[in-house]
């Protein structure tokens, strides 16, 4: 193992801290967060001013449409099928939904909360892959579902995108992740990090 590549942990026996040494490592990590936060962020602005990408302006969050409609209603594969339906247009589903992205966003390119953004992303990201059920290769009307991968798609890729953020401490480079883990409150919670 080289210097740079030698891995330093530092701390107290309840408080034990891992960092690398390659700078190189910490800015990667750090492209990571902001890159996965910005796909959060995106996302969450699109669906509020209908930006024409995924949303049109007819059916944004301020023209009255809902954010979540588009994705639950047509959901047509799985065991929970009926139940994403259900929730579809919802208004507790929606805000609950919208203010995810945004909060998701925001702590992943500011680098602060990411323990608390990467348990809510992998929430949020585990109930839409299940809403597309990767598993059936069929909908239940017997057509093709279009999953091409029965196990691994880009909703764990981003779940496990911002755990790995939050492990290594990613807020620390390129963000605020140092001034708020030394805030009180984020001190004496530490699931706040």
């Amino acid at each position: 193992m080289s210097v740079r590549d030698r891995i330093t942990l530092t701390g107290t026996e309840n408080n034990i801290e891992a960092t690398t040494a390659s700078p190189w490592a910490a800015r990667s990590l750090a492209v990571l967060r902001i890159a996965t936060g910005l796909i959060f962020l995106w996302a969450f602005a699109d669906k509020l001013f209908g930006l024409g990408y995924a949303t049109p302006a007819e059916r944004a969050w301020l023209n009255g449409g809902s954010p979540t409609q588009g994705f639950l209603g047509h959901v047509s594969v799985g065991p929970f099928e009926s139940t994403f339906q259900s929730w579809a247009g919802a208004a507790w589903a929606d805000w609950l939904f919208m203010l995810g992205l945004g909060a998701i966003g925001i702590a992943a390119i500011a680098g602060i909360g990411l323990r608390l953004a990467a348990g809510s992303a992998t929430v949020m990201m585990l109930l839409m892959w299940a809403a597309e059920w990767p598993l059936d290769q069929t909908t239940s009307a017997g057509e093709p579902s279009g999953s091409n991968n029965p196990l691994v798609d880009y909703h764990l890729i981003y779940a496990i995108a911002l755990i790995a953020c939050a492990a290594a401490y990613a807020g620390r480079t390129w963000g605020l992740g140092r001034i708020w883990e030394k805030l009180p409150i984020v001190n004496s919670n530490p699931w706040l990090k």
